[in-house]
């Protein structure tokens, strides 16, 4: 099975409490567990990882692009500022860009992504189902 790393940023550790309203109530455990099953139902060996850290998740960015691991990639936060993030996202080979929310239909910062000019697409405003998505899209063409 080809392996992808579903890789969550800043804040998303806290689904199902954080802002439900914005997230869901769904947990980032039962998240996690469900894109592994979505994934080998597509032939994939999916690893999720969630950090609160930016050095941690451009470690995660460039152990992909060394090992040629497709990412689906939710920065969180990070997706509207970190230019070190965006860096290390364009080493890798193919990547999707996920945003729970619309970041297109709230506050004006979130609007842009310094992440989404290196990615193969973006999907946002989806919900969770925005993983499932990305992960059809990776099995069907990475």
């Amino acid at each position: 099975m080809k392996r992808v790393f579903v890789l969550n940023g800043v804040n998303l550790g806290r689904l199902g409490v954080r802002d439900p309203d914005v997230y869901g109530s769904l947990t980032h455990a039962h998240l996690a567990e469900h894109l592994v099953g979505t994934g080998e139902g597509l032939g994939l060996a999916v690893e999720v990882r969630q950090t609160d850290s930016e050095a941690e998740l451009i470690s995660w960015l460039h152990e992909a692009a060394d090992e040629s691991i497709p990412v689906v990639i939710n920065p969180g936060a990070w997706s509207h500022y970190s230019h070190a993030i965006a860096d290390a996202a364009r080493e890798v080979g193919f990547l999707v860009e996920v945003h729970i929310s619309n970041i297109h239909a709230r506050e004006e910062f979130r609007h842009h992504s310094v992440i989404s000019a290196v990615t193969q697409g973006v999907i946002a405003g989806m919900g969770l189902a925005g993983y499932d998505y990305a992960l059809a899209h990776i099995a069907a063409t990475a």
